[in-house]
C-alpha cells in the first residue's frame, strides 16, 4: 500500500505565498485523504501494486475512473510538493537557456503560465513540460488528469489551481496566487533535472513505490 510522504520542508517554509495552515490542510487532509481512499480502493479490488504509475495506467485503460482520479491525484500532489522549494533561486543551466530561447524569458514564461492558470475553468493544474527533444510548453489539465495529454511530455514544474491550494490565503484571487507562487516557490533545480531527464540524461521523477 501507499503512504503519505512527509513534506520536503517544514509546513511554514512556503509562507507567505502558502501559509502553514494551508499546508497542513492541503498535505494532511486533502493529499492524505487521497492516499487513504486509494489504499481502500486497492484493498477492495484485491490489487497489490508495485508502483503508482502502473495503478494509474491500469485504471485509465480499464475505465476505472474512481481509481484513476484518486491515484492520479496522489501522484500529482506528490510531484507538486517536490517541485517547490523555500530556497528561492532563478532558473539556471540548460533550462534557463531554453526558457530564454523558446519562451522569451522568465517573465514571458510567468505571463503565459499565469494566464493559462487563470483561464483554467474549474479545478486542475497548470504545468511546464518538455518533450524528448527539449521543446517546452505550458499546458493545463482538468481535475485529476495529468500533464501528458497525447504528447508523452515530461513535467518540469506544476502549480495546483484547485481552490483548496490557495483559498485560505488568497481567497478567490487565483491570479495573485499564481503570480506570487511563480516568483517565489518553483524548484528550478528540480525542474532542470527533469528537463535533462526528458532528453534522456538522467532518471525522471517517479512516485515512491508501494510499501
Amino acid at each position: 500500500m501507499f503512504s503519505l510522504a512527509p513534506l520536503p520542508y517544514p509546513h511554514d517554509a512556503l509562507e507567505p505565498v502558502m501559509s502553514e495552515r494551508t499546508l497542513h490542510f492541503h498535505h494532511e487532509k486533502h493529499h492524505g485523504g487521497y492516499v487513504k481512499t486509494l489504499n481502500a480502493l486497492l484493498s477492495e479490488a484485491d490489487i497489490v501494486p508495485d508502483t503508482l504509475e502502473e495503478v494509474i495506467a491500469a485504471a485509465e485503460s480499464g475505465g476505472n475512473r474512481a481509481l484513476f482520479n484518486t491515484a492520479a491525484q496522489v501522484r500529482n500532489h506528490s510531484f507538486f510538493w517536490d517541485a517547490m522549494t523555500p530556497e528561492r533561486a532563478p532558473p539556471a543551466g540548460d533550462l534557463a537557456k531554453a526558457i530564454a530561447l523558446q519562451l522569451g524569458g522568465f517573465q514571458a514564461l510567468k505571463a503565459e503560465l499565469v494566464a493559462a492558470g487563470v483561464a483554467q475553468f474549474g479545478s486542475g493544474w497548470v504545468w511546464l513540460v518538455a518533450d524528448h527533444a527539449g521543446a517546452l510548453a505550458v499546458t493545463v489539465s482538468h481535475d485529476a488528469d495529468d500533464w501528458r495529454g497525447e504528447t508523452g511530455a515530461t513535467p518540469l514544474m506544476v502549480c495546483d489551481v484547485w481552490e483548496h491550494a490557495y483559498y485560505l490565503d488568497h481567497q478567490n484571487d487565483r491570479k495573485g496566487f499564481l503570480e506570487a507562487w511563480f516568483e517565489a516557490l518553483p524548484n528550478w533545480a528540480f525542474a532542470d533535472k527533469q528537463y535533462a531527464a526528458a532528453q534522456g540524461r538522467g532518471k525522471k521523477w517517479r512516485h515512491p513505490a508501494a510499501a
